[in-house]
């Protein structure tokens, strides 16, 4: 009896101590507003967040993608455009977003200044696109598409759709074709 008194206690005490669950990730958006990048919610089935800088011609010949990607998935995922770079103020990315017609009905502009997304989700390109599911896991990490095929090698046109297809996959509930090919662009200045 003895015995099981002392396990009881040991296991109230474990349940007691147990560590506390990891805090959720929330970044400022250049609205003011706070955003969860990493959580679900609601009828979306996953998050795509696209990280960006204003300073890579990369990127810019993106922009028009990542517009169409959110506009196209709106309601069924959540979708994010991430500035990681720490050099980047609220107002160059709030001017980004004018330029690049970043439209606040379909994406969020999030500022990650301390880099703790980008080295989370283990991003370190910019244009890259990385996918988080409803547990918060990375589905799709890599390429929007192939119009960059090097770090200097553009094609007139992109020739497949890797991310669409991705987002595809995750929303009909199957797994993301293999191989996710990494992202071309510029490095994310501070992430080794």
């Amino acid at each position: 009896m003895r015995l099981l008194s002392c396990l009881a206690l040991f296991l109230a005490a474990a349940v007691t101590f147990a560590p506390a669950a990891d805090p959720v990730l929330e970044l400022e958006a250049i609205n003011g507003q706070k955003h969860a990048p990493l959580v679900v919610t609601g009828e979306k089935k996953a998050a795509v967040l696209f990280f960006v800088s204003p300073f890579c011609s990369t990127t810019k010949a993106f922009m028009k993608e990542i517009n169409a990607i959110a506009a196209d998935y709106v309601g069924k995922a959540a979708v994010y455009v991430v500035h990681s770079d720490p050099e980047i103020t609220k107002e160059v990315a709030m001017e980004h977003a004018v330029i690049s017609e970043v439209k606040d009905t379909t994406t969020v502009v999030l500022l990650d200044k301390e880099q703790t997304l980008a080295k989370q989700v283990q991003a370190k390109i910019t244009p890259e696109a990385v996918v988080v599911g409803s547990d918060g896991k990375t589905l799709y990490k890599g390429r929007i598409n192939d119009l960059y095929l090097g770090p200097t090698k553009r094609q007139r046109a992109a020739t497949t759709k890797d991310l669409r297809d991705a987002l595809d996959a995750i929303l009909a509930g199957k797994p993301v074709a293999e191989p996710q090919l990494e992202a071309q662009g510029c490095k994310i200045g501070g992430i080794k």
